[in-house]
């Protein structure tokens, strides 16, 4: 066989959201573009703000000399100082460049701080719903992922937390304002988390480390900025990209931050500079990279995406669906109306509405909804939600406990189902 069996076993239990993209290609083909209402996708379709074209331009058109050549792994000291004095000001905590590197985009980001950390076998805790790719990040570099559920309401859960915890644990990843659910954890769940981790460290002598998934950090409604575990948690790494909040998901660009009181910090940052020339990134993209310099405080406006928000919730619930307001980022994470979820999302599709079925995030009996996509596509879909929310009677009752629902094994799916 010229693949090797673990991608074999990976590709076998690919992302929902890309099946379900790629199916909504063929049947845009097949019916019109506008004939299909595709909330797959976390792809911004708003365009990014005055201030990154003007920069761009400025980059493009500016006489930098060596502008294009090699540049140390871990990016333009300049570029690390801003992300540092930005998210500084934003937390209230001592940063500087020396803890930045830059990554091409939030994925490299994760990939290099788990390469860094660790060792063959050592778990990693994800939270339930989770971004799919997460299994696969820390397959990559040798590590289980250990799936902890959620509370009722997707909130972070401490006491599940320390429950999943062994002396293999290495690190919890926390995604906050949360893809799928759109839920934004608060700032007294990560001083919990702190504190139960600290007493884990001084009880055990091992280091448990955050690391902090934050591409929607900006992308919040009822507040200005999401909590950060940086700000509350020791041993914290924060990986961001701008894709979001620059609407620049194409442009790969991102980074990673180490805390100022993380345990032996300096020598992870030594192997995150090396992993990302040593898993061929080598640097985040230099033109990218002076582009966003001067934008750590920009960022598109969510007005956009809360108009539509407001008016998608609004029919969710009218038609029956038991589903929580997002506090952030751009996704809606409605209970089905039957227990399928994948029988559910298959009915949806045959009406031309594209949605993820749950189990692709590890909580089966629910699917998720993506509003950052045109006006067009929102209205289109409307109607067909209302339409099915009647599947199992006008009232669907309170969402189940999160852990009732998880998926320990997230490619452990049914195949993708024919659409007519």
């Amino acid at each position: 066989m010229p693949i090797s069996q673990q991608v074999q076993n990976q590709m076998k239990g690919a992302s929902w959201i890309r099946r379900m993209f790629e199916q909504g290609v063929e049947l845009k083909k097949k019916y019109g573009e506008r004939s299909v209402f595709d909330l797959t996708l976390g792809n911004p379709m708003v365009e990014p703000p005055a201030s990154f074209r003007a920069a761009l331009r400025e980059a493009v058109e500016g006489d930098v000399v060596g502008a294009h050549r090699y540049m140390p792994n871990i990016g333009y000291e300049a570029t690390r100082a801003a992300v540092a004095r930005s998210l500084a000001g934003d937390m209230g905590v001592a940063l500087s460049a020396s803890r930045v590197v830059m990554t091409v985009g939030a994925a490299s980001a994760l990939n290099v701080v788990l390469k860094s950390l660790l060792n063959p076998g050592e778990e990693v805790i994800v939270l339930a719903p989770f971004f799919p790719e997460y299994r696969f990040y820390v397959e990559n570099h040798g590590g289980k992922m250990v799936v902890v559920g959620t509370s009722e309401q997707f909130d972070l859960d401490v006491e599940m937390i320390a429950a999943a915890m062994n002396d293999r644990t290495k690190a919890i990843i926390v995604n906050s304002p949360n893809n799928p659910t759109g839920v934004i954890y608060g700032a007294e769940s990560f001083r919990k988390l702190n504190e139960y981790l600290e007493d884990h460290r001084r009880r055990t002598g091992r280091t448990v480390y955050v690391v902090s998934d934050e591409p929607y950090r900006k992308i919040v409604y009822e507040t200005r900025r999401s909590p950060s575990p940086l700000a509350y948690c020791r041993d914290t790494v924060l990986c961001s990209s701008h894709s979001k909040d620059l609407a620049i998901p194409g442009e790969r660009i991102g980074f990673a931050v180490v805390g100022p009181d993380v345990e032996d910090g300096e020598l992870l940052l030594n192997a995150m500079a090396f992993n990302v020339r040593t898993l061929g990134f080598v640097n985040a993209p230099a033109l990218m990279q002076r582009v966003v310099a001067g934008l750590q405080d920009d960022s598109v406006s969510v007005d956009w995406y809360r108009e539509k928000r407001d008016r998608l919730y609004q029919a969710l619930v009218g038609a029956g669906y038991d589903c929580r307001l997002p506090g952030g980022a751009f996704y809606f994470f409605p209970k089905c109306p039957i227990e399928d979820d994948v029988e559910f999302v298959r009915r949806l599709a045959e009406r031309r509405v594209l949605a993820v079925p749950g189990s692709g995030f590890g909580v089966p009996g629910y699917f998720r909804l993506s509003y950052c996509c045109e006006d067009w596509t929102v209205d289109g879909a409307i109607p067909i939600l209302e339409e099915l929310g009647g599947l199992g009677g006008k009232s669907v009752g309170a969402a189940t406990k999160a852990t009732k629902g998880v998926s320990q094994t997230a490619g452990d799916l049914r195949p993708g189902f024919p659409l007519n």
